[in-house]
């Protein structure tokens, strides 16, 4: 089950005294990277991986972020066949996309399927960075693509739960293309008077946010995500300028107007429910 999948993804603190790691079993605690306070994964894990001491949002896998928000058991995944190839024979590209496969479970960089949120159908994807740091090559273009098809054929709402470091360096050009395939499939659901929320976490960055990522109805973030096309040295590099300190971050975009909102991850659930019950008509407020 997917709750069993959850509850065997942890991250491993580090611990500096040598003692230390021989009395606390790996996995156990684990160690915040932004305040450095220590606590016990499993109460991370109920917690939904948001530090108890400073509210940093840790990256989620997709398995997790699935079992987090959705209604337990309601997931049916789709298109888990596809398989990435070596079109520009790569070297090495094969050997670390089978690493990533045994290490996530998934078979690329996106998790796609049907859920229910409080009983309601979504088609949801949800990206993970885990995995070839969430990068978009052919499969996960294809495998968005199909599953916003799916969403328009089943007039349901679509959610795409971003994180990435952008397209694909070793599928070149076939990576870009799908920049404009994901981008065309969801016109086509939003010609049906179909809703689409994009949901940007920790990265979104690259060809993702130039893309799918940031033309939904409603376009939401996680607190403190990484959001922008270009790193910030590049483009202090070209503008000759330095940037603010918060740049490329979600409340910067957000008071920029490129987000509707940032919602901590806490109350994601409630307001994506919310957001669907007013496109519906299905609550009054």
């Amino acid at each position: 089950m997917i709750r069993d999948l959850f509850k065997k993804k942890k991250q491993a603190v580090t611990i500096p005294s040598k003692q230390a790691k021989e009395d606390v079993p790996e996995g156990i605690m684990t160690k915040c990277p932004k305040c450095k306070a220590i606590e016990m994964t499993t109460e991370l894990l109920k917690n939904g991986k948001v530090c108890s001491k400073c509210d940093y949002h840790y990256t989620m896998t997709a398995y997790e972020r699935m079992d987090y928000l959705f209604d337990e058991g309601s997931f049916i995944s789709v298109d888990d066949h596809l398989k990435t190839e070596n079109p520009l024979g790569f070297p090495g590209y094969m050997e670390k996309v089978k690493v990533d496969q045994e290490a996530t479970g998934l078979n690329e960089a996106v998790l796609t399927g049907i859920a229910q949120l409080e009983g309601r159908r979504i088609a949801v994807a949800i990206m993970d960075s885990h995995f070839r740091m969430g990068s978009m090559g052919s499969v996960v273009g294809e495998k968005l693509t199909r599953l916003i098809e799916l969403g328009t054929k089943e007039e349901i709402p679509v959610f795409i739960f971003a994180a990435s470091g952008g397209a694909r360096m070793q599928e070149g050009i076939l990576s870009l293309m799908q920049m404009a395939k994901t981008s065309v499939a969801l016109q086509r659901h939003s010609s049906k008077g179909l809703l689409y929320v994009s949901i940007m976490t920790y990265p979104t960055t690259g060809g993702v946010s130039a893309s799918f990522a940031s033309v939904g109805d409603i376009n939401l973030a996680e607190p403190q995500a990484l959001i922008g096309f270009a790193g910030r040295r590049v483009i202090e590099q070209t503008v000759r300028e330095k940037l603010p300190e918060n740049f490329q971050t979600a409340e910067f975009l957000l008071d920029c107007g490129q987000l509707d909102a940032v919602i901590h991850r806490h109350d994601l659930r409630e307001r994506l429910a919310l957001i669907v019950d007013l496109h519906t008509g299905g609550t009054d407020v």
